[in-house]
């Protein structure tokens, strides 16, 4: 088999892992909190060309790759723009941080926030219905809520005058954000990559402060993207060309006479 064939097959089958990653990229580029993804690749097995000559010295030795290979699809976690919505069930950590929820399988899950919402319990969840944790029972008869910066929660019940404390809003953030998993929705959990949660109060520790009526735009950059694209576009036009000259070769090969 022509090796240069197999070679860059695996580069256009690796590009076009390269431009579906930008292709979900640009589609959540309005997504509120969406982390672009980026690929890493890594290069095949190399074989020594002369492992049947013993004789042949190590820096004279002829090596041969076989292509690339897919390393991993990670997710970028640095910040978006922090944009007002004037919601009060909108929020966003303006720093490092992840909000705790439960997730459908009742695992903890992470998310870097957006709109939540009260559930028929009274408590306060995601906009999925996912329960924060820790728990915080707001009810179903208030008149007025905020979320203050360090994760205080005030509540005015219609038979109460002042704001009251509810509750407390904790933050959780790992050794390593890029470990994280992407379970859809805008949500992650952890993994041993990313280490176990470290829990603090918002705004202590290295964590970041709550902003109500804000959300966090998605990190993604248009332009960069764009560039991306263009050379993803390049690279696979290139593996073409290769396969194209090792047909050609193949074809001359082919049609010699004696």
């Amino acid at each position: 088999m022509n090796e240069a064939l197999y070679i860059a097959a695996t580069g256009m089958h690796m590009q076009q892992k390269n431009v579906d990653t930008i292709a979900n990229n640009l589609a959540n580029v309005n997504t509120p909190t969406f982390k672009k993804g980026k690929v890493s690749f890594e290069d095949l097995v190399y074989r020594d060309l002369n492992a049947a000559n013993l004789t042949t010295a190590e820096n004279s030795r002829i090596w041969q790759g076989s292509g690339v290979a897919l390393s991993s699809i990670s997710k970028s976690f640095t910040a978006g723009e922090l944009k007002s919505t004037d919601q009060v069930m909108d929020f966003a950590i303006s720093g490092e941080g992840f909000f705790e929820v439960v997730s459908n399988d009742a695992s903890p899950a992470y998310s870097r926030g957006g709109t939540f919402t009260i559930d028929k319990d009274g408590f306060l969840a995601n906009g999925d219905g996912h329960a924060l944790k820790p728990s915080i029972h707001i009810g179903t008869d208030i008149n007025d809520f905020k979320v203050l910066p360090d994760g205080r929660v005030m509540v005015k019940r219609r038979d109460q005058a002042n704001l009251v404390e509810a509750g407390r809003v904790e933050l959780a953030r790992f050794a390593d954000v890029n470990g994280m998993v992407a379970l859809g929705g805008n949500l992650y959990k952890s993994s041993e990559k990313s280490g176990e949660p470290i829990y603090g109060r918002p705004g202590e520790e290295g964590l970041g402060t709550i902003a109500q009526g804000f959300l966090e735009s998605s990190n993604v950059k248009l332009i960069d993207e764009m560039v991306g694209l263009m050379v993803a576009k390049r690279a696979y036009e290139s593996s073409v060309k290769v396969i194209q000259a090792a047909d050609e070769l193949l074809a001359m090969s082919n049609n010699l006479r004696k």
